[in-house]
């Protein structure tokens, strides 16, 4: 308070005359702080009171989270949702007149976090039978790091990829579950993976990733004919470094030894960027590829080539995620500047269209296999677009949690990954969400980064990696009819 005071005194004494004496301007600063004395005492108080108020809420919010948490592992599996829309004047959200403004500050919190003004509202019911039939399978372990991405190709010999903060990818075999292969050639974290069309029946496989090193990598491997090999699973954790990954030569596995193949070298090393690049995508089949970095940009690259074709500007923040449409030039980039945009490309003059409606960063946006789009965001909602009347969103639903990077399946069943470490299941079909199970060593401990789906597998459907270092594979009651 003595500084705001004195540049008080330096502009009195800036308009003061010359010729007043020295003392009569010492004589009005020390009447001015003693006239100030009482309005410091007022202000000391409020600020403890404002102190009180706040430890209290954040007593009462600690609380109120552990009540609903254990709320939600009892009941809270399934969720159906309402089409009603709440208005500002429901009953829900009336403010009960009490005495004390504290009162007041509290009971407008209970009701914020009851229902939210202007969203779909939520009812819990009693578990149902498809929830239960949801399922942990497997996890597979080897990553010493975060996993940021998980992905599955498709055809004769299904693999999953996951990419990890531990600087590498690993390749993994969905018939066995053993790692077949390692990337090493990226310095920096590799935070997105994508595995090129054109090698879904061949051996060869060819992938892309994308890393925190500011480049994008394509690189190809062999996986080998046997891929029946057993996976590592959430019992074998008390294996060493060595035993999981010991030099890329070979992983132990039922006691037998099995072949590791590292590549340590991409085919071709995309630059352009300026900062760390967060994911990655084909586009157009094998011609093109697409990236979203931090640096506010989205590049278009020559697969062949490894050359910049198109870049994509216009965002206000860094770039999360990029997502292209499987059958039509269409890509989507989400941003934290809290919005997504639609890049058109089928005529020759492209067009650009900017989706808004989230409150926070948008972390993930996916094609359906209508003509629809779905978005997750940190601001605890996932949203269902119409991609032929992009004005707003035609579903919002909140949720408890950030949302990360969504999947959707060929059933129209999209997976959500969160930040408390839950993984729901909305049905675009049946508007229903469901929560995968969580039991003591069958499911993730810390943030889920990413969900992937996978179809006509025998024995999974759905894949999530996080940052507790494994992939589980589960089992959905939304798999097959």
């Amino acid at each position: 308070m003595s500084g705001r005071f004195e540049k008080l005194r330096v502009r009195v004494d800036g308009d003061v005359q010359q010729g007043s004496s020295g003392c009569q301007q010492q004589q009005q600063y020390c009447d001015m702080e003693q006239i100030a004395l009482p309005h410091k005492a007022r202000l000391y108080q409020l600020f403890e009171y404002i102190e009180k108020e706040i430890d209290s809420l954040y007593e009462e919010n600690c609380e109120l989270q552990a009540k609903l948490n254990q709320l939600s592992e009892r009941l809270g599996e399934t969720v159906t949702l309402s089409s009603e829309v709440c208005s500002p004047n429901d009953p829900l959200l009336a403010r009960k007149e009490v005495g004390r403004k504290g009162n007041q500050m509290r009971q407008k919190l209970k009701t914020a976090l009851r229902v939210p003004p202007g969203r779909l509202v939520q009812s819990l019911k009693v578990v149902s039978d498809s929830s239960r039939r949801c399922r942990y399978i497997r996890s597979f372990m080897g990553h010493r790091d975060g996993i940021w991405h998980v992905t599955a190709s498709h055809g004769t010999q299904p693999i999953l990829a996951s990419a990890s903060a531990d600087q590498t990818c690993l390749l993994w075999s969905l018939d066995g579950g053993s790692c077949l292969a390692q990337y090493t050639g990226h310095v920096g974290s590799v935070n997105g993976v994508a595995f090129g069309p054109s090698t879904i029946d061949s051996p060869e496989i060819m992938l892309a990733t994308a890393s925190g090193d500011r480049t994008a990598h394509i690189w190809k491997t062999v996986i080998p004919g046997n891929t029946q090999l057993p996976a590592m699973s959430s019992e074998d954790d008390d294996l060493t470094e060595k035993e999981q990954m010991n030099g890329g030569n070979d992983m132990q596995g039922n006691g037998e030894v099995h072949a590791l193949s590292i590549v340590r070298q991409p085919l071709r090393r995309l630059t352009g960027h300026s900062n760390a690049v967060m994911a990655v995508e084909w586009f157009s089949g094998v011609e093109q590829l697409i990236t979203a970095s931090w640096d506010r940009t989205a590049n278009i690259y020559d697969a062949e080539r490894g050359e910049i074709v198109n870049t994509l500007s216009g965002h206000d923040d860094e770039l999360n995620y990029c997502n292209a449409h499987p059958s039509q030039k269409l890509i989507v980039t989400a941003s934290r500047d809290s919005t997504f945009r639609l890049w058109d490309f089928r005529e020759s003059i492209q067009s650009v269209a900017v989706f808004q409606g989230h409150n926070d960063s948008v972390t993930s946006v996916v094609f359906s296999p209508g003509d629809k789009l779905v978005s997750g965001s940190d601001d605890r909602s996932f949203k269902v677009w119409d991609l032929r009347n992009m004005r707003s969103a035609i579903v919002t639903v909140r949720l408890d949690s950030a949302v990360n990077r969504l999947s959707i399946s060929s059933r129209s069943v999209v997976a959500i990954p969160q930040d408390n470490r839950n993984i729901r299941l909305y049905d675009l079909n049946t508007v229903r969400l469901t929560r995968l199970p969580r039991a003591s060593g069958q499911s993730h401990r810390r943030i889920v980064c990413c969900a992937a789906w996978v179809d006509d597998h025998p024995n999974y459907d759905l894949f999530t990696c996080g940052f507790d270092k494994q992939v589980i594979a589960w089992r959905t009651a939304f798999g097959k009819e």
